[in-house]
């Protein structure tokens, strides 16, 4: 390997580790600024815990990959005095990592994989960001494998293994849960804390952890950050006309209220229909936090329940059960996901019923402290309000999230690659967008949108790192470049994504310098192309497959 090469490996090396440090102290503020009902203890200690988490995932996923073969090279010992002063907050000397890598070793071997990602797990707000935490623990794991130029297959075996932990651990578990597990992570949690914090020799004083200060914002100001999130959604053209609608209102309301003229009673209730994946529960957060900027609610958090949280399996039990969720949502939002469940069609259900009674109860008692939004697929959700008049006359507002279509489907895609650092070459998108077409096609009402691109998203990245296992010299290019054999999606037969050269799909781009849509050949992604309109040459990307 030249030294070149292996610079280019120690930049890489240092930029991840600084993106893990930023994903998990963000992800903290994030859960703060969210749910702080799920945050344990302090604010400030909550953040140390994630910083500490982080420093413990990039030991454990050095020591698994430079111990598999036994051997650790010069090249793995000069990236662990990287890692280690990045960890450590200190300068490291080859002779200091020689003294300390054995005992970090063995003390890393000892964490569990689920101790480290738990909060990636358990925190609503960061199951959003998985993809990009597996996008920093096989990055670091390929570069520490590529370190010296030769990736054996141990090393090779032991790259799956890792990405095997991660796919096995980062499943959702519901939020309530409070199995042993639970409470043996926290034990873990401590111990990546005194991996990645030693006290080796030194005074042993506690070190300061980033804290991210925030500015504060003036209610307006939240309320335009709020609505620029919004809009920065892909599609939900008329989910976001009807919010600002909203936001017009609710300010009408207050502006009346300030100058004492007569208001209209208004539900802060709302119903969300729409199939899985299209964005309810997103938009539902941006809209707890312009209620709570518009002084309706006094955080704007939500808490996110199906029947399984709010309905119990004895007698005696649905009622307390109900109310403590509703507790946790006092001041912010109760989201039931799939609320028609609550009730089971076509039997006898008291405890369900119950729990109904007991959220139209608490909806009236604490109207002024508590929004409801009801969620799910569009018919059940009709039904279940037609069927009982106190639920359908608290409910006022509905919007209907409608399912993607294929070009904003590949934009979710491109979105993920852009906040994870991966481009896609012009086969790979052609690919893609064939995928796509077909499967929404071939939609049902079980149709994923988003949730399907995500995990898309994420078989890719498993693929592309099988493909470059492999491979040596390792290249920043390689690491961050879907190819089209990367892009697979299980349910489409291969005979969709096949191109006839002698007629090729066409797409409807947009023009970046008049907007104008052009239309263009799926074979000429990646080119670049000129407008009929305005002469413009951009390179042609992504696109909206045209039905011919």
């Amino acid at each position: 390997m030249t030294l070149a090469t292996f610079d280019d490996i120690c930049h890489d090396f240092d930029q991840t580790l600084l993106a893990c440090r930023e994903l998990y102290v963000s992800s903290a503020h994030l859960c703060l600024e969210e749910c702080p009902h799920l945050v344990p203890g302090k604010p400030e200690a909550y953040v140390e815990l994630l910083d500490n988490l982080h420093r413990g995932l990039l030991l454990k996923i050095f020591s698994a990959v430079a111990s598999s073969d036994r051997i650790c090279s010069a090249a793995e010992q000069k990236l662990a005095a990287r890692l280690l002063s990045h960890a450590w907050e200190e300068g490291m000397d080859e002779h200091r990592v020689r003294e300390v890598l054995p005992h970090v070793i063995t003390q890393a071997s000892g964490l569990s994989w689920y101790s480290l990602v738990r909060p990636f797990d358990v925190m609503p707000p960061l199951q959003q960001r998985v993809g990009e935490l597996e996008t920093i623990v096989m990055r670091i794991a390929n570069l520490t494998a590529k370190a010296d130029g030769v990736v054996s297959p141990v090393e090779a075996g032991m790259l799956k293994s890792i990405q095997g932990e991660i796919d096995r651990h980062l499943k959702l578990i519901p939020l309530d849960d409070e199995s042993p597990s639970s409470h043996k992570s926290t034990t873990a949690q401590a111990r990546a804390r005194d991996v990645a914090l030693p006290n080796m020799g030194s005074d042993g004083s506690a070190k300061q952890s980033p804290t991210l200060e925030k500015a504060t914002l003036t209610p307006q100001e939240q309320i335009a950050a709020a609505l620029a999130e919004l809009d920065a959604l892909i599609g939900l053209t008329a989910i976001k006309q009807e919010v600002r609608t909203l936001v017009n209102v609710l300010q009408l309301q207050r502006q009346r209220q300030e100058l004492g003229l007569p208001q209209t009673p208004l539900s802060l209730h709302l119903v969300f229909r729409g199939n899985p994946g299209t964005g309810k529960t997103t938009v539902a957060r941006i809209i707890g936090r312009i209620y709570a900027a518009l002084g309706m609610l006094e955080k704007g958090h939500l808490v996110e329940v199906d029947r399984s949280a709010l309905v119990a399996e004895f007698a005696g039990q649905t009622g307390p059960k109900t109310h403590r969720k509703i507790d946790e949502a006092i001041g912010g939002l109760l989201f039931i996901d799939e609320a028609y469940s609550l009730v089971a069609p076509g039997r006898e259900d008291p405890y369900g019923h119950e729990a109904v009674q007991a959220l139209l109860k608490r909806m009236e008692d604490d109207r002024h402290r508590l929004a409801v939004i009801l969620a799910g697929y569009p018919e059940p959700l009709a039904g279940l309000l037609t069927s009982n008049p106190g639920l359908s006359s608290r409910f006022n507002t509905n919007l209907t999230f409608d399912d993607y279509g294929p070009g904003e489907l590949a934009q979710i895609f491109r979105k993920l690659c852009e906040q994870n650092q991966y481009r896609v070459v012009g086969a790979a998108q052609a690919r893609l967008l064939l995928a796509l077409a077909w499967l929404h096609e071939e939609r049902d009402e079980h149709f994923g949108n988003g949730r399907l691109v995500r995990n898309v998203f994420e078989q890719s990245i498993r693929r592309l790192a099988n493909r470059v296992a492999s491979i040596a010299p390792m290249t920043k290019e390689l690491l961050t470049t879907f190819e089209a054999a990367d892009i697979a999606v299980q349910e489409v037969p291969e005979s969709a994504l096949t191109i006839d050269a002698s007629k090729p799909p066409r797409l409807r781009i947009a023009c970046p310098h008049c907007s104008a849509t052009v239309k263009t050949f799926a074979t000429w992604l990646g080119q670049i192309v000129r407008c009929p309109k305005c002469e413009g040459r951009f390179v042609a990307e992504w696109g909206e497959p045209v039905r011919e």
